[in-house]
């Protein structure tokens, strides 16, 4: 059977190295936390990812149109359904609780819990049987992470009920991932479509959110529109559009598992932008959780092998 041309990005995608993607994921994944603390100096948080939302919903459309008509209904009603939980949910959770004091690194440090999250919901709900080495994969990561943000376990001056809005968040995502991982591939759609359907229904969430605290009006500020653009193109775009990529060529606990090396890059990325010091024990903290990250890759790549 003759290849389609629907099938040659998806080809083109394949002759990249799964490692290539997983580090340009991190990178870029890491980059949403910053561009959050950056954003908060200029707008409320719901409203510049409400405004992102709208951006990608609107510049993605002409890429992404033929794919979404061509679709099958039940396609797109699973997919918006995903995409309430693994877009809106768990930025909701995440940004909610930054908004209302929760300290960002802990709601970051939260939020990179996410590869623990999908072993559990998909080990429990599902049954899905993991060996040894992933569950001392994932401890190792943990402790990892713990060591690297061991300065942002600060409690800071949140309500007690708003400590559970990240957590709610990386739960959201959790299973939204899992749910995605069970579609068969025949009723999946490309990473940049699945993009865009996951911004188009999650932006109405947010118009709902941002106008109980405000206006949905956009600032006019450069700053606003960097935060927009930050956000749309680093986190959300290459972040989220990665993610999905990845997670079509690999496990849902390999793909989250490369995630632990988030808080680090994230660390950097503070340090670049804003000269946050480095320690040497965030250097420890790194150490930890690549060890840990290197189990469950190497595991998920012996059982995929």
């Amino acid at each position: 059977m003759a290849k389609t041309h629907s099938d040659m990005p998806a080809q083109r995608q394949k002759r990249i190295p799964l490692p290539v993607l997983e580090a340009a994921m991190v990178l870029t994944w890491s980059s949403g936390f910053v561009g959050m603390r950056f954003s908060a100096d200029y707008a409320p948080v719901y409203l510049v990812t409400l405004w992102r939302l709208i951006a990608l919903s609107v510049g993605l459309f002409p890429f992404v149109a033929k794919e979404i008509r061509q679709a099958a209904r039940l396609v797109l009603m699973q997919q918006s359904c995903i995409g309430a939980l693994a877009m809106a949910g768990y930025l909701a959770g995440v940004a909610g609780g930054i908004q209302l004091g929760v300290p960002a690194g802990l709601a970051a440090l939260i939020a990179d819990l996410l590869p623990v999250g999908v072993v559990l919901i998909s080990t429990c709900a599902l049954h899905q049987p993991r060996p040894a080495s992933v569950w001392g994969g994932l401890a190792l990561g943990v402790a990892g992470t713990l060591i690297v943000g061991h300065a942002a376990l600060s409690l800071g001056s949140a309500p007690a009920w708003a400590y559970g809005l990240p957590v709610a968040g990386m739960l959201s995502l959790a299973t939204g991932t899992v749910w995605q991982q069970r579609i068969s591939s025949r009723n999946a759609l490309s990473p940049l479509a699945t993009l865009w359907l996951h911004s188009l229904v999650s932006a109405p969430i947010f118009v709902l959110l941002q106008a109980y605290q405000g206006g949905i009006a956009p600032i006019v500020s450069a700053g606003f529109a960097a935060s927009v653009a930050w956000t749309a193109v680093l986190a959300t775009l290459g972040g989220c559009g990665l993610y999905w990529l990845c997670l079509q060529r690999s496990s849902s606990a390999r793909v989250t598992g490369v995630l632990f090396l988030s808080p680090p890059v994230t660390l950097v990325w503070a340090w670049a932008m804003f000269r946050e010091p480095l320690s040497w024990l965030m250097g420890l903290g790194i150490a930890v959780s690549g060890a840990g990250m290197f189990l469950v890759v190497n595991r998920e790549s012996d059982q995929a092998g």
